[in-house]
C-alpha cells in the first residue's frame, strides 16, 4: 500500500523552504533531487530520508517513487522536468503535485486527463503561490457572477524579490509573446502592449498583462472564456517588455539564455527570512457579465514563497489524509474557493 511522499526538487530554493516547512510541521518527507551533495545535507540537516536521481526516464523515476502516494515536484524550470515526473506518476500510479506557473506546463497536464483517470491518480500543478490564491479568487468571482464572460485578474508584490528558479524559469521564456484567454482559445499580443490601471493597495497602479498560469487553470475552474493576468510593475519594466518585442530573436537564442542564467546564479538564492516575513502579495480581480455586471474582490496574502511552502504541503497532507478524484484539476476544482482562507493572515475583500 503505498504512503507518504517524496518531495523531488529539495534542495532548490522552495523546495528547501517547502521541506523545512513539512518537517516543522512533523511530518516525514522522503527528499530527493539529482545533486546528492546538497540532498544529502538537507536530509541530514531535518533529520529525513532521502534518494538522488535524476529526470532522465519515465520508468527509472517511476520505480524511485513508486512507493509513495504523492509526489511534490519542485525542480524547474517545469517546461523541461514536468512530462518526465507526470508520466512516471502515472506509470508508477503516484499522485502529482507541482508548483509551476508556467502556462505551457497546466496545458500539457490538463492534456494528461483521461490518462489519469484510467490511471486513478490526481494530477495538480500550481499547488504554491503560482497558482493557488489567484485560481481560489477566480472561482470565488464567477461563483459571485454566474454566467460571466471576462476575467481579469492583477498580482502586486510589496516587497520581496525572486528566486534563481523564478529567474530562470523567465529567462527560459524570454523572446515569447504574452498569452491571454480569448473567446477560449490562447491568444498571442505583443508584450507590454496591454495595460490597465488597477485600484489596489489604496492606489491606482498599472498593470500589464502577461502569460499567468491562470490563462489555463482559470479557463478550466470556472468556464469563463475571456482571460487576462496582469502584474503591477514599474513603467521601466513594462518599457523593457515593449522593447522585446523586436529582440525576441537575440533573447531566444542559446548562448544568449547561458550567459543571463550564469548572472542569475551570481545573486542570492532568493529572498532572506526577514525579507520574507516583511513582504505581502496581492491578487486582485473582477469579471464582467454579457450585460456589463461586474463583481470584484482581491486576496491579501503572506510573500509568495512563503505562501508557496503553506499551500503545497497543506495539499499534501490533504491527499494523505483522503483520496482526491482522480484527473488533472485545479486547487479550486478540488478544494473549493475558499481554501485560500485556510491559512494564517490571508484575508479576501469584495469590492
Amino acid at each position: 500500500m503505498k504512503e507518504g511522499f517524496i518531495i523531488y526538487g529539495c534542495n532548490g530554493y522552495t523546495g528547501k523552504l517547502i521541506s523545512e516547512h513539512a518537517a516543522a510541521l512533523g511530518l516525514k518527507p522522503v527528499l530527493a533531487g539529482r545533486d546528492a551533495q546538497k540532498v544529502k545535507e538537507l536530509a541530514q540537516k531535518l533529520q529525513l530520508d532521502y534518494r538522488v536521481f535524476g529526470l532522465d526516464d519515465p520508468k527509472q523515476v517511476a520505480a524511485q517513487i513508486a512507493p509513495f502516494k504523492v509526489v511534490l515536484h519542485c525542480a524547474g524550470p517545469f517546461i523541461y522536468t514536468s512530462k518526465i515526473m507526470a508520466q512516471a506518476c502515472l506509470e508508477a500510479g503516484t499522485h502529482y503535485l507541482d508548483i509551476t506557473g508556467e502556462y505551457q506546463v497546466f496545458e500539457y497536464i490538463f492534456g494528461l486527463n483521461t490518462a489519469a483517470e484510467k490511471a486513478g491518480i490526481m494530477l495538480m500543478a500550481g499547488t504554491g503561490f503560482d497558482v493557488v490564491p489567484s485560481d481560489c479568487l477566480a472561482a470565488y468571482l464567477a461563483e459571485q457572477l454566474p454566467g460571466a464572460d471576462k476575467l481579469e485578474l492583477a498580482l502586486y508584490m510589496k516587497g520581496g524579490r525572486i528566486s534563481h528558479g523564478t529567474a530562470i524559469t523567465v529567462t527560459e521564456n524570454l523572446g515569447q509573446k504574452t498569452l491571454i484567454r480569448k473567446n477560449g482559445s490562447l491568444v498571442e499580443i505583443p508584450n507590454g502592449k496591454l495595460t490597465k490601471q488597477i485600484e489596489i493597495d489604496g492606489s491606482r497602479r498599472t498593470g500589464v498583462a502577461i502569460s499567468w498560469g491562470d490563462i489555463s487553470t482559470a479557463y478550466r475552474s470556472t468556464g469563463i472564456k475571456n482571460i487576462t493576468v496582469y502584474n503591477v510593475l514599474p513603467k521601466k519594466v513594462i518599457d523593457s517588455m515593449k522593447m522585446s518585442n523586436y529582440l525576441g530573436f537575440f533573447f531566444r537564442l542559446g548562448f544568449v539564455k547561458n550567459y543571463l542564467k550564469k548572472q542569475i546564479k551570481k545573486r542570492p538564492a532568493g529572498p532572506t527570512d526577514a525579507e520574507r516575513q516583511k513582504a505581502r502579495s496581492m491578487v486582485w480581480g473582477t469579471v464582467t457579465g454579457k450585460n456589463g455586471t461586474r463583481k470584484s474582490a482581491y486576496v491579501d496574502l503572506p510573500e509568495g514563497y512563503t505562501l508557496t511552502a503553506l499551500t503545497a504541503v497543506k495539499i499534501v497532507q490533504n491527499i494523505l489524509q483522503n483520496q482526491p478524484p482522480a484527473g488533472a484539476k485545479t486547487p479550486s476544482q478540488v478544494y473549493g474557493a475558499n481554501f485560500i482562507l485556510e491559512f494564517e493572515t490571508v484575508k479576501r475583500c469584495d469590492l
